[in-house]
């Protein structure tokens, strides 16, 4: 049967999912996850929630699914332990080095891939499994058929994010909330600007961003056909009313193979809604229609809350299967065995039967007081027994006697074997690279690119595989030229059905004389290497220590970018075993998403005339085309370190990248002169990005 994983954000949390049906919750415990501003658990408090689960036979998830610096991953590894000490299942992942050191560290413990790490490919979650993760919650934009094709040759189990909050963006890949005001989603602190304002020029859309809660109750039967293992329900920041009520109509509708009523989503929607609820991601009706914010209406009914609190709190949802053995023999004391679903077994004597003067125990009257569960975890599947005729016994007795079994049930179930532990060794430290950056260069049109640019002699160009489409002068002047290392940016979001058209690309690519790959996703490594590219890292792959640098070496990447929410002291702390590069210059990427904002604002496609969302502040955010036509959403300012190279130099970097998105051709130039120190001219406003100022 399909699981039903289930939010906890605090220990009545815990109670609400339990006592409504959830097969698994997810806890955070520590400072490395993504809800860090939830109510998180202490140790007493985990290991008593972890033991109330167990006993239940309710699986227990802690999420760490944040990334951690160097200085970080100890204290994170620390807190895995405990959490598998107390008594957790498994651990939940973002961060690739995380992983690595997991492994060395609780070598027995499982490991589930966040949707943090932004996995929507099979190959992706092969590589997840190369990397020993036994499950990955896909990308929540994938719909059904995609779905359907990954499960039916994934090699781990799958997890689909079926009830709660919709990202605009891509999971793992936003970075408006760190960029604009140091609270970094990948870091656990996103302050969701996505759910602000913002002005499209068009009176329709004064909420651009702010997507409806997801709802796939209609689609449980489909999925677990499909092969899907687990359907997530988020919602850690919410109420306990809320897991409570949303648990309650999942794991129903799960065992039911039920459709929902209306009675049934007016609850849902009194849990909680933006305007109802969206399955457009599912269904591949993305638009206008998967848009809403909270409202007044959407506030729900209180009685509903307190209807579903006074539930959970009073009662004890019977889950646990339990079968009897009961033996009833004259000059013998009463015997009766229990087992549960584990092989756990326990057995009690209790008193004689006597003669029965006027009324005899039978089989059914036996059964009536076993079945008797309520008040415990426990619900009778069976009873087999023995009873010789001719004997009574009080029912007094028999309910002890029934007691006692499930007591000793519940302490057997208490007791745990933890996953085994094993030693951290941090990879080794590689000195510093002496010496200049070079420079790179990356353009989102290769018309951005002139003669004079060329003449510059960059250390390496890189442009997006659309780009190499067609011949152009520009790409036959780089490919002449045998000082400059000409590359493909690999789409950053790359779904299965788009491979074949993106690998007529990379052919194209290859022809016209490129030989390095830019990927940004842990799918796309493979498929870069097939077409004949050595790979290159880029973003994307959110590198955040040294551990990940050496899993991308692993991997037989030659390079990584370094996460740009990383300080500049933290970048030259790390230990480089393979060459790293910072973007240095130009727009950094807040979001990319799979909804288009220029569409559902204005109802046709005009890439090439919008100019950006506007926020109340009246920043701009320039808004382009990516491959698929998706949206990157870009930053207000130009990030800007040519006065600041020095500083560059000394964090050991290989290379700097200048990322060209709006700029025109005349522009591109003056700022190549100018990293070049051929020019002195600075931008009129500007940011130094997070490379000072850093993530919370």
């Amino acid at each position: 049967m399909l699981e039903i994983l289930s939010p906890a954000g605090s220990p009545e949390a815990v109670v609400a999912a339990v006592q409504n049906g959830a097969d698994a919750i997810y806890m955070g415990f520590g400072d490395y996850n993504a809800r860090r501003n939830a109510k998180n658990f202490t140790e007493e408090e985990f290991r008593n929630a972890a033991e109330y689960c167990r006993i239940r036979g309710v699986k227990v998830f802690v999420t760490l699914n944040t990334l951690v610096s160097d200085r970080e991953i100890p204290a994170a590894l620390e807190t895995a332990r405990t959490a598998i000490r107390c008594g957790a299942d498994a651990l939940i992942v973002q961060d690739l080095g995380l992983v690595q050191a997991l492994r060395q560290a609780l070598p027995g413990a499982e490991l589930h891939g966040s949707t943090q790490m932004s996995v929507h490919s099979l190959e992706g979650v092969k590589m997840c499994a190369a990397m020993g993760l036994s499950r990955v919650c896909l990308a929540r934009e994938l719909n059904r058929d995609e779905i359907a094709e990954i499960c039916r040759q994934s090699p781990i189990e799958i997890e689909v994010f079926g009830h709660g909050a919709l990202c605009m963006c891509y999971s793992g890949q936003c970075y408006m909330s760190a960029v604009i005001g140091r609270r970094s989603g990948n870091r656990g602190l996103c302050a969701q600007p996505c759910r602000q304002p913002y002005d499209t020029g068009a009176h329709s859309s004064q909420y651009p961003l702010s997507l409806k809660d997801n709802c796939l109750i209609r689609y449980l039967e489909e999925l677990e056909a499909m092969g899907v293992t687990c359907l997530k329900l988020e919602g850690r920041m919410r109420r306990p009313e809320y897991s409570a009520i949303v648990t309650g109509i999942y794991s129903r509708a799960a065992r039911e193979h039920s459709l929902p009523s209306a009675e049934t989503l007016r609850l849902l929607r009194s849990a909680f809604s933006r305007q109802g609820f969206t399955d457009g991601y599912y269904t591949g009706n993305r638009g206008p229609d998967m848009f809403g914010v909270r409202t007044e209406e959407d506030k729900g009914e209180p009685v509903v809350y307190s209807t579903a609190r006074k539930n959970y709190l009073n009662g004890e949802y019977q889950r646990v299967p339990v079968r009897f053995v009961a033996r009833i023999r004259e000059g013998h004391p009463a015997e009766l065995a229990a087992i549960d679903d584990r092989g756990h077994t326990a057995v009690v004597t209790g008193q004689k039967p006597e003669k029965a003067f006027h009324r005899e125990l039978t089989e059914v009257q036996l059964q009536t007081q076993l079945h008797k569960t309520g008040g415990t975890p426990f619900v009778c599947m069976g009873v087999k027994s023995q009873i010789e005729s001719g004997l009574s016994m009080a029912v007094a007795s028999l309910n002890e006697m029934r007691r006692s079994v499930l007591v000793d049930l519940l302490q057997q179930r208490r007791e745990f074997s933890p996953a085994e532990e094993g030693s951290f060794t941090p990879v080794p430290s590689v000195p510093n690279r002496a010496g200049h950056a070079q420079l790179t260069l990356s353009f989102l049109k290769s018309s951005q690119i002139s003669p004079e640019i060329v003449a510059l002699k960059p250390a390496a160009v890189f442009l997006p595989a659309e780009e190499f489409a067609e011949p152009s002068a520009i790409l036959s002047l780089l490919k002449e030229d045998p000082d400059i290392r000409l590359g493909v940016v690999l789409p950053r979001i790359l779904h299965d059905p788009e491979l074949e058209k993106c690998s007529g690309l990379l052919v194209r690519a290859r022809g016209a004389g490129a030989e390095e790959a830019l990927v940004g996703n842990i799918g796309q490594i493979l498929f870069a290497r097939e077409h004949g590219f050595s790979v290159r890292g880029d973003y994307g792959l959110n590198v955040f220590n040294s551990e990940t640098l050496f899993v991308l070496k692993e991997l037989g990447l030659r390079s990584a970018t370094l996460s740009f929410e990383l300080r500049l002291q933290q970048i030259r702390d790390i230990s480089k075993c393979i060459d790293t590069e910072i973007i240095a210059y130009g727009r950094l990427p807040l979001m990319i998403t799979e909804n288009c904002v220029v569409k559902n604002a204005y109802g046709v496609c005009r890439c090439d005339s919008f100019s950006g969302i506007r926020d109340k502040t009246g920043a701009v955010f320039p808004v382009v085309r990516a491959f698929g036509c998706r949206n990157e959403i870009l930053n207000s300012q130009k990030l800007f370190l040519a006065d600041r190279l020095a500083d560059v130099d000394a964090a050991g970097i290989r290379t700097a990248r200048l990322a060209f998105t709006t700029e025109n051709p005349e522009e591109c130039l003056s700022v190549v002169r100018r990293y070049m120190g051929l020019d002195d001219s600075d931008p009129a406003e500007f940011t130094r990005g997070l490379y000072y100022r850093g993530v919370e």
